[in-house]
């Protein structure tokens, strides 16, 4: 009878003095988010290239992406090749970081 008094007593005090907890932080927003997109280039130009990407059933999509200086390319650009690009939103539009051209393999 003790020990069901001590536990009912236990339960009453831990619900009656909750723990707070720590709020959470909320997510920073100076990080620029980084994305990928992959598809073929269907435009290209000294400062941008358009990739397109159609995927069965659905409506394709494309998007366009500025290259600058500090854009990492790797491999040859060129119109039709399939590319992977990381990206980040900016104010003047998507902004390539990183373009990696992929090559076919034959089997």
């Amino acid at each position: 009878m003790a020990r069901f008094l001590a536990c009912a007593l236990f339960l009453l005090l831990n619900t009656a003095f909750p723990i707070p907890l720590g709020a959470q932080s909320p997510p920073a927003k100076d990080v620029p988010s980084r994305e990928f997109f992959s598809g073929v280039i269907t435009v290209l130009a000294d400062d941008q290239i358009t990739v397109s990407k159609s995927v069965h059933g659905k409506s394709s999509e494309a998007r366009v992406f500025l290259i600058a200086k500090e854009t990492r390319v790797e491999g040859k650009l060129r119109l039709k090749a399939r590319v992977t690009v990381r990206y980040r939103h900016s104010d003047d539009g998507d902004q390539a970081l990183h373009i990696i051209v992929r090559t076919s393999q034959k089997k």
